[in-house]
């Protein structure tokens, strides 16, 4: 299952890659319009880039009266991505919503938190909805497998591993941040490694169903996430360089499982853990070194 990462495709504009998706997540909606934070809010970098949006969008009202209508013309499952700066504030918009999963976002590292924990705010989200909830959390999280323990306990049906973490880029003439903000949410293919482990870690911890998303960028990232335990993969930054990514991924996907053996790319999910997979193919059992560490 192939999903894109929220924020990262404005369906609306272009409905036929939604189509080539499994899903569309939709931006996060926030109680309140928000513009955003002051320009200049993206920043690429050696290795990804950075984005300092602040959660832009038109308001809870507007999208359910406009938005989510035109959406649902799509013909394709809908997550909405839900977030506030309370836990009245999600829950409140999940209330509101039907025939949709949920997206939490518990962890934007462009705007204000809220005050209550994770769980505290899938709690209330639980109590407000019988819809799919599933929590987003950030990688910058000391125990990110206790959180999902937390949220799980909480009503939480799934993960969504990772948001971006904070990352600062400065200008190297000035000197000075690039981002007006200073700061920024980190995304593209170094962020694999820690996404890889996130979802590694609460996997193990709580076996729930986890999109994985995070510097997912060809078909063999998407099946080492799903070795380390996601059901499903999002993409996000890709889509910025390469609008067809979704199609060419799935493609990939699906030759580098067979490549292993494997018939279904999700049959896979799991794999990296000890005792998943009893025996590997003997072609497969050899790790070739690393250049840089032969001489």
């Amino acid at each position: 299952m192939l999903l894109n990462a929220s924020g990262c495709l404005d369906a609306l504009a272009a409905p036929d890659i939604a189509r080539s998706l499994d899903a569309f997540v939709t931006k996060t909606v926030t109680p309140q319009p928000r513009a955003g934070n002051d320009p200049v809010r993206i920043a690429e970098t050696d290795h990804g880039m950075l984005n300092s949006i602040g959660l832009q969008n038109a308001g809870r009202e507007r999208f359910l009266g406009e938005v989510l209508p035109e959406l649902t013309e799509l013909g394709i499952p809908l997550w909405v991505s839900v977030g506030g700066f309370s836990a009245s504030d999600y829950a409140e918009t999940c209330a509101l919503l039907a025939d949709v999963t949920i997206e939490l976002n518990l962890s934007c590292p462009n705007v204000d938190e809220a005050p209550e924990t994770a769980a505290e705010i899938v709690g209330a989200c639980r109590a407000a909805t019988p819809l799919p909830l599933y929590a987003k959390l950030s990688p910058a999280l000391p125990d990110v497998a206790e959180v999902a323990r937390a949220v799980q306990a909480a009503g939480a049906d799934g993960l969504s591993l990772v948001n971006t973490i904070r990352g600062l880029a400065l200008d190297e003439r000035t000197l000075r941040p690039r981002l007006a903000r200073g700061v920024g949410g980190y995304s593209g293919p170094a962020l694999k490694p820690i996404a890889l482990a996130a979802i590694y870690a609460c996997y193990g911890a709580t076996q729930m169903p986890i999109v994985g998303m995070g510097g997912v960028w060809s078909g063999r990232d998407a099946l080492e996430f799903v070795a380390a335990g996601a059901s499903a993969v999002a993409i996000g930054t890709a889509l910025f360089a390469d609008p067809g990514a979704s199609r060419r991924i799935r493609r990939e996907l699906t030759d580098e499982a067979a490549s292993r053996g494997v018939r279904d790319p999700y049959d896979a999910k799991g794999l990296a853990h000890e005792g998943a997979w009893p025996a590997l193919p003997p072609n497969l059992t050899t790790a070739k070194t690393p250049a840089f560490l032969a001489n």
